[in-house]
């Protein structure tokens, strides 16, 4: 048994050789797996599940779900979480690609060890501005009066959004950006697990930790590049490890 798990690919039309090595990807690495989980920001950005019926308008998403399906109707188990770029991911897309929504956190057993996975933007509270925008940004509503808007407007809305989110960044502390320990404890003795999987930081390694006395694990994505992406692969009876591997030919 095998489980892969990957985040932040940022896809966008922008970026061909990330999208050209996720779909050699999903074809040699992925397709050898019994399953593959994607922690989140599988897109720079996602305006709604209403754009596959204008395949024309957005091919990147046509073509990410045509191989994404692919890969489910080939029989590896596809998993879906939302990062902080592609929160308005729906049921209808992960019903196209054969896939499961999982809730941010998610415990579940992997390599028979319980294992906490997240896309890893909650764990980053000494953020305290993207956090307040977090909370908006998963408010129902919130997301129901984005979803209603003309597409042309949600199309500005997230190119302001990223901007706004650069400009952001760019002028904060590096460890603001990073998760917080405390936090990073809690949610490991919340959920009884000693292993925790996310992405989000951009900062892949594997943190050994003390949690209440007992030995713990954090196993942090890296975000994938033109030349290189990152997994973490599970296997029967093995710890998680943290690989880093070519793009080019998957």
């Amino acid at each position: 048994m095998t489980t892969l798990l990957i985040a932040d690919l940022h896809l966008h039309p922008d970026a061909p050789e990330v999208t050209e090595g996720f779909l050699a990807y999903l074809a040699t690495r992925a397709s050898q797996a019994d399953a593959l989980y994607i922690l989140g920001d599988l897109f720079e950005a996602w305006i709604g599940d209403d754009i596959l019926d204008t395949p024309d308008h957005d091919p990147l998403a046509a073509q990410v779900v045509e191989a994404l399906k692919a890969l489910s109707g080939g029989g590896t188990r596809l998993y879906l979480m939302h990062g902080n770029r592609d929160f308005l991911l729906g049921t209808r897309f992960a019903e196209a690609c054969g896939a499961t929504l999982l809730p941010d956190p998610y415990r579940v057993e992997l390599g028979g060890k319980p294992v906490l996975l997240m896309h890893g933007d909650s764990l980053c509270t000494r953020d305290e501005a993207y956090m307040a925008f977090r909370t908006q940004a998963r408010d129902p509503q919130w997301q129901a009066q984005v979803l209603a808007m003309p597409l042309a407007a949600r199309l500005e809305l997230a190119k302001s959004l990223r901007q706004q989110s650069g400009e952001a960044n760019s002028n904060k502390a590096e460890d603001i950006m990073d998760v917080t320990p405390e936090e990073v404890d809690k949610a490991l003795l919340e959920h009884d697990v000693a292993t925790l999987i996310h992405g989000h930081t951009h900062r892949p390694g594997v943190h050994v930790l003390e949690v209440d006395g007992q030995p713990a694990r954090r196993l942090v994505l890296g975000d994938w590049q033109p030349q290189r992406g990152w997994e973490v692969r599970i296997e029967a009876q093995r710890p998680p490890h943290l690989l880093e591997f070519p793009l080019s030919g998957g």
